[in-house]
């Protein structure tokens, strides 16, 4: 068989590819992503220099195939290619927050909880001492984590002082922890993030991957509490701000990849990272909508992966300005998507509807298998 014809010094790329809904008898024909209901027959294979730039090449490899065309490969290539397979198959430790457990045998959902003013989708809906009365209602919708929130990050909104933003959120998720709510706090301060921890939340989501705040990586690291390390194009006050992307697919995944590498060299267990390719941070509607078809190329980082795009302007683009009020069929189809591509976690504000969407997907699922 004729390989494609790579450069030794070149960055190799891994996508799992052909997805089929039964694996029946192809054994040695079919690979899984982890421990998911996901198996796919091919690798979408990329390319590029060294030092990044613009794709310079791609193949499809089929899984029957890849022992041969690995063992074909320059030692540096077969390496990359050898570290990404095994990053697809590990299995995702599940998330121990107190006495919930939470497992990544199938997605799970996210409700998103902002205690805002000025939210680009609900600010202001949440507030006072009656906001966790909506973080109870996500969790008996069925949400296996409430992401609690005090500050804006939409394009445009001001910095929020850590005092006010931990004035926000430590009494929701005090009353929330309080009855047993799984919690992640999304902040990208360490004042904020050590507050919430001692209130209850049970992970740190950060869209700045810690990097926003110098304190951040040791107060994750101490508390020993899973981390989301979303991607944004900057770290300063306006996460959205960037000078434009080579390929946007790719340079996300090597900037999390590298994120990974220098947090878990500090001492973070990679065992407790989630990863999150920041849709909407900082990126047009072309580049989101190629990340989020190629989500599947993530799950060679081997940590769970969390996908959110609940309501956000990509959508009203798509559909004539829609506003943020009338994005929810939008949101349902862009999750979906993450879901058959494996995304473990989908961050949403419309959870009844996600959970249900889920559901149906779930029964799809299951009648193929036995079918």
């Amino acid at each position: 068989m004729t390989y494609p014809d790579i450069p030794a010094d070149a960055r190799l790329y891994l996508e799992p590819a052909c997805f089929v809904e039964r694996p029946h008898d192809l054994d040695g024909r079919v690979a899984r992503i982890s421990r998911s209901m996901l198996w796919f027959a091919g690798w979408s294979v990329r390319w590029r220099g060294a030092a990044g730039g613009q794709r310079l090449g791609q193949a499809l490899i089929l899984v029957e195939a890849a022992d041969a065309w690995i063992a074909s490969l320059p030692a540096s290539l077969a390496q990359q290619a050898e570290q990404q397979r095994a990053g697809v198959a590990a299995e995702r430790a599940p998330l121990v927050l107190g006495e919930r457990t939470i497992r990544f045998d199938e997605a799970r959902v996210m409700g998103v909880l902002n205690l805002t003013p000025d939210s680009f989708s609900d600010g202001g809906a949440h507030e006072g001492a009656d906001a966790a009365d909506a973080g109870f209602a996500m969790a008996r919708a069925g949400a296996s984590i409430v992401d609690v929130g005090g500050e804006s990050t939409r394009p445009g909104a001001k910095p929020v002082w850590e005092g006010d933003e931990t004035a926000r959120v430590v009494p929701v998720i005090e009353r929330l922890a309080k009855s047993g709510v799984a919690l992640s706090v999304d902040t990208r301060k360490a004042a904020v993030m050590e507050a919430a921890l001692g209130a209850g939340a049970g992970i740190v989501n950060d869209v700045s991957a810690l990097l926003y705040d110098e304190r951040a990586l040791a107060v994750v690291r101490d508390a020993g509490c899973p981390v989301v390390l979303m991607h944004a194009p900057s770290q300063a006050s306006d996460p959205h701000t960037h000078d434009g992307y080579d390929d946007a697919v790719l340079d996300v995944y090597d900037w999390l990849a590298e994120r990974i590498a220098a947090v878990v060299a500090e001492g973070i267990d990679r065992a407790r990272i989630i990863v999150d390719p920041g849709i909407g941070f900082g990126k047009s509607v072309t580049e989101n909508l190629a990340i989020t078809n190629s989500l599947a190329l993530f799950h060679t980082l081997g940590c769970p992966l969390l996908y959110g795009a609940s309501r956000k302007r990509m959508i009203g683009a798509i559909d004539g300005e829609a506003e943020a009020n009338d994005r929810l069929g939008g949101s349902i189809a862009l999750h979906m998507r993450a879901v058959e591509l494996g995304a473990n976690i989908v961050r949403v504000h419309d959870v009844r509807e996600t959970v249900q969407a889920l559901k149906a997907w779930r029964a799809l699922r299951d009648a193929a298998l036995v079918g």
